[in-house]
C-alpha cells in the first residue's frame, strides 16, 4: 500500500448549448460573421488542396434561399476520420497538429483560419448543419456525411459516390427560428461581398461573383487623375465620405498593400478610427483602432495584409512586435506623404494642413526631420491672425507667446496696438512648437509674454498727470494690496479698455500658493509660506486715456474711490477670464453692493441733502 492517491483521469463535457451563447454573445459581435468563417473554411481548404495539386481549381459557391444555405468549395476535402476528429471535437483544427504529409500544415501559414471554432459560429443563426465532403487526399474513399444539431448530437455516415463526385466540401446550413433573413439571398450577397471582395479565388453567390480584384489601389489607371477620383470613389463606398487626398500603403516589408484616405474635416484626436483590415483577402475588421499611430486620427486606412494576428474571434488585431512594426511602417509612408507636399505640393500641403494642423502638430513634436519641413508651414493664431510661423518671425524680431487662450485674448488687442507681436500658445501642442522654432529657424529669438513686456511697451504718463493722481493711486494700490494685486497707470489703445489684468505663469503660482495656504492646516500653511519668494505679483495697469478712469480719479470721496477700483478689478478678472478665488468673489460682490448703495441712496440721505 501506498500513501499516494490514486487519479482517474476524466474528459470535459461540453454544453454545446451554452457555447453558441457564448460565441454569440460574447466572441463574435454580430450574426454576420457565420458567412465569414463559412468563406474562411472553404478558402482554407482550397489553399491545402493547392499544397497538394497546383493546378487543383478554387472555386467556391454559395447557394441561399428558403431558409437554406448551401456553400461549396473545390478544397481538400474530409475522410470519415478527418471528419471524427475535426469536427466532433470542439476547438480541433485542420490547421493544428496534422500530419505534413497531408498538406494542411505545410500550408498553415496561409491559412486565414487558426482556432477550430469557426464552423460553431453557423449555429448563431442555424439549428442543423450539414456537411458532405470528399477527400482529395483519398480519391477511393466514398464521400462522408456529417450532421449536427444544436443540441450537441451528431451522426456521421458514407455516401454513394455520385452524390459527391468532386473533391470538395458542401455545407448546409438550415436557419433556426428568427434567423431566416441571415440565410437570404440577399443577405448572403451583401455579407459575401463584404467579407470576400479581395479574396483571390473565384467565389460566386447564386451566380454572381463578388470579386473586386485587382484592389482598386492595386489597378492601373490611364492617368493620375483618373486613378483619384476612382479612389476617392472607393472611399465614398467604402467610409461615405470624398477624402481631401489618398497616400497609398504598399509596405512589402511589412506585408502591407492598401490606401489612406485623409479626412475633409477636422476629427478630435480622442476619436477612435475605424480602419479595414484585410487578411489574405478576407475582411477581418472595420474597426481597427490600434493599425496606426495615435497622431494620424486624420486617415482612415483599407489594407491587405498577411503578416498580421488575427484575436481568437477574428474581428480585432493581435497585439504583438509584428503589429507594432506594420503600425511604426504604416506611419513612416503617412509622414513621407506630408514630406513630399511639403516639397512639391504646397498648395495641397496648405489644404491638409488648414484642417489637420492638430494631427501633424502632434506629430513634429517628436520627429526632428518632420519638424524643419512641417513647422514653418503650421498655421497659428497670432496678433495678426492666422499665419505661419515661418511668416510671423520674419515680421518680428522677438515671437512673443502665451500658454493660455484667455491671457492671449486679453492682450491681444492692447498687444497689437502697441506693435508687439504674440502667438496664441494655449492650443494643444501650441506652446510647445512655438519654443522649438530657434531650432528650426536658427536665430529667431522665441520669449513667453510676461506683464513686464506688456507694461514696458505701453506709454508712460505724463509726470505732473501722474503726481496730480497720487492721491487717488495710492488708495487703489491701498485697496487691490491684499489681494496680491499691484496698480500702474498707463496710456494705451484702444481707448476703450479701462483696466487690463496682467499677470505670467510666476504671480499665478504665487496666487495659487496663497490661495492653497489660505485652506490649508497650520503645518502646511508653514511649509507653503516658507516657499513664498519674490515671485511677481499681479497687475492692474489703468488706462489714463479712458474717460471713465479719468471721471474715478477725480473722485474725491477716497471710499467710493476705492470701491470703483475694486469694481474696475472685478471686471478686468472677468475679461480675462480668470477663475476667482474667494476673496475676488467677495470683492466683486462687495464692489457691486457699494455702487449699488451709493447710486440709490436712502430716502433719509436725500432729505439731508435737501436740507443742506
Amino acid at each position: 500500500m501506498t500513501d499516494e492517491t490514486v487519479r482517474t483521469p476524466h474528459t470535459f463535457q461540453v454544453d454545446l448549448r451554452g457555447l453558441v451563447d457564448l460565441l454569440s454573445h460574447h466572441l463574435y459581435s454580430s450574426p454576420r460573421v457565420y458567412l465569414r468563417e463559412l468563406l474562411q473554411n472553404a478558402v482554407d481548404a482550397i489553399t491545402a488542396r493547392r499544397a497538394l495539386d497546383p493546378d487543383a481549381p478554387q472555386r467556391v459557391r454559395l447557394l441561399a434561399g428558403g431558409g437554406e444555405l448551401r456553400v461549396t468549395d473545390s478544397g481538400v476535402g474530409l475522410t470519415e476520420s478527418d471528419v471524427h476528429n475535426l469536427l466532433a471535437t470542439i476547438g480541433r483544427s485542420s490547421k493544428r497538429g496534422i500530419d505534413d504529409a497531408t498538406g494542411l500544415e505545410s500550408a498553415r501559414s496561409e491559412f486565414l483560419g487558426q482556432f477550430g471554432i469557426g464552423l460553431l459560429a453557423c449555429f448563431v443563426v442555424a439549428d442543423r448543419i450539414r456537411v458532405v465532403s470528399r477527400s482529395a487526399k483519398d480519391p477511393g474513399a466514398a464521400p462522408v456525411e456529417w450532421t449536427a444539431c444544436e443540441d450537441g448530437s451528431y451522426t456521421v455516415r458514407t455516401l454513394p459516390d455520385d452524390v459527391h463526385p468532386e473533391p470538395g466540401t458542401t455545407v448546409h446550413l438550415s436557419a433556426r427560428p428568427g434567423c431566416a433573413e441571415w440565410l437570404g439571398e440577399q443577405r448572403v450577397l451583401e455579407l459575401a461581398r463584404d467579407f470576400g471582395s479581395l479574396l483571390p479565388y473565384d467565389v460566386q453567390v447564386g451566380g454572381q461573383g463578388i470579386s473586386e480584384l485587382p484592389a482598386p489601389w492595386a489597378r492601373t489607371y490611364p492617368s493620375p487623375g483618373a486613378r483619384r477620383v476612382e479612389l476617392a470613389g472607393h472611399c465614398h463606398r467604402t467610409f461615405g465620405f470624398t477624402p481631401l487626398d489618398a497616400v497609398d500603403l504598399d509596405v512589402p516589408l511589412a506585408g502591407v498593400r492598401g490606401v489612406a484616405y485623409v479626412l475633409p474635416s477636422a476629427v478630435s484626436p480622442a476619436q477612435r478610427a475605424g480602419h479595414r483590415v484585410h487578411l489574405k483577402g478576407m475582411l477581418l475588421t472595420d474597426r481597427a483602432d490600434t493599425l496606426l499611430p495615435e497622431w494620424a486620427f486624420f486617415v482612415r486606412c483599407v489594407v491587405d495584409t498577411d503578416s498580421l494576428r488575427p484575436t481568437a474571434s477574428r474581428e480585432s488585431l493581435y497585439e504583438d512586435e509584428t503589429l507594432a512594426g506594420v503600425r511604426e511602417a504604416l506611419g513612416g509612408r503617412i509622414r513621407d506623404w506630408l514630406a513630399e507636399l511639403a516639397a512639391g505640393e504646397p498648395q495641397r500641403l496648405a489644404e491638409f494642413l488648414s484642417v489637420h494642423h492638430l494631427g501633424v502638430k502632434s506629430l513634429v513634436r517628436h520627429d526632428p526631420e518632420l519638424l524643419a519641413v512641417m513647422l514653418p508651414w503650421l498655421p497659428f493664431e497670432t496678433t495678426e491672425g492666422q499665419v505661419t510661423l515661418a511668416e510671423f518671425a520674419r515680421r518680428h524680431g522677438v515671437v512673443h507667446f502665451t500658454r493660455t487662450v484667455e491671457e492671449f485674448r486679453q492682450v491681444a488687442p492692447i498687444a497689437q496696438a502697441q506693435g508687439i507681436g504674440v502667438v496664441n500658445g494655449g492650443y494643444t501642442y501650441d506652446a510647445e512648437l512655438v519654443e522649438l522654432l530657434p531650432r528650426v529657424l536658427p536665430g529667431t529669438s522665441v520669449a513667453e509674454l510676461d506683464a513686464d513686456v506688456v507694461t514696458a511697451h505701453l506709454d508712460a504718463v505724463d509726470a505732473d498727470a501722474e503726481l496730480a493722481l497720487a492721491g487717488f493711486l495710492a488708495v487703489a494700490r491701498a485697496r487691490l494690496d491684499p489681494l496680491g494685486c499691484d496698480v500702474a497707470l498707463r496710456s494705451f489703445h484702444p481707448v476703450t479698455v479701462p483696466a487690463l489684468h496682467l499677470d505670467d505663469r510666476a504671480s499665478r503660482h504665487e496666487r495659487a500658493r496663497s490661495q492653497e495656504a489660505e485652506q490649508a492646516d497650520d503645518l502646511w500653511a508653514g511649509i507653503l509660506g516658507s516657499l513664498r519668494g519674490s515671485a511677481p505679483r499681479t497687475r492692474l495697469v489703468l488706462n489714463h486715456l479712458n474717460p471713465l478712469i479719468r471721471r474715478i480719479a477725480a473722485l474725491g470721496d477716497a471710499e467710493l474711490a476705492g470701491t470703483a477700483t475694486e469694481a474696475l478689478y472685478g471686471q478686468a478678472l472677468l475679461m480675462a477670464q480668470r477663475p476667482l478665488r474667494p476673496a475676488d468673489s467677495a470683492l466683486l460682490n462687495r464692489a457691486f453692493m457699494g455702487l449699488l448703495e451709493w447710486a440709490t441712496p436712502a430716502r433719509g440721505d436725500h432729505e439731508k441733502e435737501g436740507g443742506r
